[in-house]
């Protein structure tokens, strides 16, 4: 059975087998959750992101899609990029972007339970910089977790949230969806 987690805190301190970064598509590091993780792990993630760069995503990691790298420094085993979507506003193109931002939550735990972690942490994806509303953040979050079969994440999925507001939302969404979750 999977554990659901809320925690209020810095995404860069959880001791899990994997952290899910909010990347932008370059890689190779950024502002918000992006730039925390890379400062807080070191040269090595970016090193092995440089490589990926290099390799098969040539032309950066597309928007939905997911990839994993060492965590450098991190008390994490892994670090798993992701890029969410940017908010589009109201419209038919919402619509389109949040099944990509559904796809970035689905992919982020589905690499992580590939890599055999037991935990997983996530931040806001899309939440901050990319302007993506918190309710539907938190409610995509909450229902795509509460969904994953047995392979398709890991037995832990915490997500630690940078604010009270942000927390709420979470908290919101899960009763909303009537999905059991923790706080810890």
């Amino acid at each position: 059975m999977r554990r659901i987690e809320l925690r209020l805190g810095d995404l860069t301190a959880e001791h899990v087998d994997a952290i899910v970064n909010a990347a932008n598509s370059s890689l190779l590091g950024g502002g918000g959750v992006d730039g925390a993780i890379h400062r807080a792990g070191g040269p090595a993630i970016l090193e092995e992101c440089r490589a990926l760069r290099a390799g098969e995503l040539r032309d950066g990691l597309p928007t939905g899609e997911a990839v994993a790298t060492g965590a450098g420094l991190l008390p994490a085993r892994w670090v798993v990029h992701t890029v969410g979507p940017v908010w589009p506003g109201p419209g038919p193109e919402a619509d389109r972007r949040r099944a990509l931002l559904v796809a970035a939550h689905r992919h982020s735990l589905a690499v992580a339970a590939g890599l055999g972690a037991a935990s997983v942490a996530l931040p806001a994806i899309s939440a901050g910089t990319y302007g993506w509303p918190v309710d539907e953040v938190a409610e995509t979050a909450i229902a795509v977790a509460a969904a994953a079969g047995a392979d398709a994440a890991p037995p832990l999925v915490r997500f630690v949230l940078s604010s009270e507001r942000v927390l709420g939302a979470y908290r919101a969404a899960a009763e909303r969806l009537g999905v059991a979750v923790e706080e810890v």
